[in-house]
């Protein structure tokens, strides 16, 4: 077996591993605490976590992994149905939490253990195969009740010694980010990341530009956000000088989890001097892609796949696209140790998911760059758009439109149209709700920077784009009737 964690065991004693607000562990408070609980928890089957931003739950999805066992991180502001459906889907042992939480009803009648993250005691991690589960996460369930993925140790060891690669990712590295711990950017990449590398995370609890300013000023090198984070952080710059010299002493500022649009890119890259890089990954597959830290920053991509990872275009017949045009829509498959192993307890939907030579489908869709960088359009369930003979990627004509002055926020879907197939339909949020951009002032400024074929036919103004807990757009809720 092979620790997650070498740092538990031979890490600087004295280094601050984990930082939460004014709490913070050493590698040999985290080895101790961490010990101690796997103790109490070894041989209780999965465990679930009340994935507050706090440092109790980073210490309990590490004691579970020393414990051999998987855990179930659990998002504190999901409904009481949802919670229901995931705890009879994972049938954890027990629930992990930290002192004074209140569980909501579903987790009640549940086995509870209290983290004591200032714990003492023996223990040696138990031993665990690369193929047994890490954690079982579940994804948003935009089509049905969420599905448990199950991700093996082996698939969180290699997207974080492949990204370790390909961001030259250090022990002296030094990461702040402010995001929820129930999903894999935030608890994988933000926690279990640093801690692979016997680095240090300091968590904002809550993001705010002025926590990154005074974290980055502190000494961190390193910032994961999502794109709602990086356009508040944008927003602020003109009148924050002090963030804009913060921001240019990181060595990596890195988005994920939505495409950043390409005027957020461009407002940073001016202020701070850095820009942002993209990396492209999901809930079944961690990390597929990124730009590397000794690559070009090219906004509006993410890069080229990570060492060990196999990706991959394919039309609809699942005919792969060799052409590296720039141009060609298709979607995106990929192969490689990265890979979840299924979905707990459905064959059915695990089996759909790959194809017969074992690659699993993304159901996103990108175009390639002559050069190999992948360059994400959308997802085909809502961001393909067949209109006029033409397959049409939402995701440029968000960008375009946000490049309008007058558009705060924007998304772009399809409707049937007898003409067209379908219509490109645009949703804007107006800088000024009292001086809302016209369809032929948008039209005209999209076809000029794309195609005549890729302007919207109709538009509707917003007050707000409904968002998820990760800030990405939920297009399933943009509705005109």
């Amino acid at each position: 077996m092979s620790t997650l964690f070498p740092a538990l065991a031979d890490g600087p004693p004295d280094r601050t591993a984990l930082r939460f607000g004014e709490r913070s562990l050493t590698y040999a408070e985290l080895a101790a605490a961490t010990g101690a609980l796997a103790d109490r928890i070894a041989g209780r089957g999965r465990v679930a976590v009340w994935a507050t931003p706090a440092l109790e739950t980073a210490v309990a999805v590490v004691a579970a992994l020393e414990a051999g066992a998987a855990a179930v991180p659990l998002n504190p502001k999901s409904g009481e149905k949802e919670l229901g459906h995931i705890l009879s889907d994972s049938a954890p042992g027990l629930v992990l939490a930290a002192p004074g939480d209140e569980l909501p009803a579903p987790l009640r009648n549940l086995a509870r253990v209290d983290v004591d993250v200032r714990a003492t005691g023996g223990h040696h991690p138990r031993p665990a195969d690369d193929e047994d589960p890490a954690l079982v996460v579940y994804t948003s369930g935009t089509t049905g009740p969420p599905k448990g993925a199950v991700l093996p140790r082996r698939a969180v060891a290699h997207t974080l010694d492949a990204l370790a690669d390909a961001w030259q990712w250090t022990a002296d590295d030094v990461l702040v980010h402010g995001l929820p711990l129930f999903h894999v950017h935030g608890l994988v990449l933000g926690v279990l990341g640093p801690l692979r590398r016997g680095g240090s995370v300091r968590h904002l609890g809550r993001f705010s530009p002025e926590g990154v300013a005074r974290e980055l000023d502190a000494g961190a090198t390193m910032l994961f956000g999502v794109p709602t984070m990086y356009h508040r952080i944008a927003q602020a710059l003109p009148d924050d000088p002090a963030l804009a010299r913060a921001l240019g002493t990181a060595r990596l500022l890195v988005s994920g989890s939505a495409a950043l649009p390409v005027h957020d890119h461009e407002r940073i890259a001016a202020a701070a001097g850095r820009r942002v890089i993209e990396r492209y990954g999901m809930t079944e597959t961690l990390m597929n892609t990124s730009i590397r830290a000794d690559g070009e920053a090219r906004p509006g991509t993410v890069g080229v796949p990570l060492p060990g990872v196999e990706l991959r275009l394919v039309e609809e017949d699942g005919a792969p696209i060799t052409a590296y045009d720039g141009e060609t829509v298709g979607e995106i498959q990929v192969r490689g140790p990265n890979l979840f192993t299924e979905y707990l307890n459905r064959p059915d939907a695990t089996a759909d998911a790959f194809t017969a030579d074992g690659w699993f489908r993304t159901g996103d869709m990108a175009v390639r760059d002559p050069d190999g960088y992948v360059r994400i359009v959308g997802r085909k369930a809502t961001d393909l758009i067949k209109s006029g003979g033409y397959k049409i990627g939402a995701g440029e004509i968000e960008n375009a439109l946000l490049e309008h002055p007058a558009v705060r926020e924007a998304a772009v879907t399809g409707e049937p149209d007898a003409d067209l197939g379908e219509r490109i339909v645009a949703w804007v949020v107006p800088a000024d709700p009292h001086a809302p951009p016209g369809v032929e002032e948008l039209a005209e400024h999209v076809a000029r920077r794309l195609a005549p074929h890729k302007r919207p036919r109709v538009v509707h103004h917003l007050d707000a784009l409904p968002r998820n807990d990760m800030g990405k757009i939920m297009k399933r809720a943009l509705t005109h009737g």
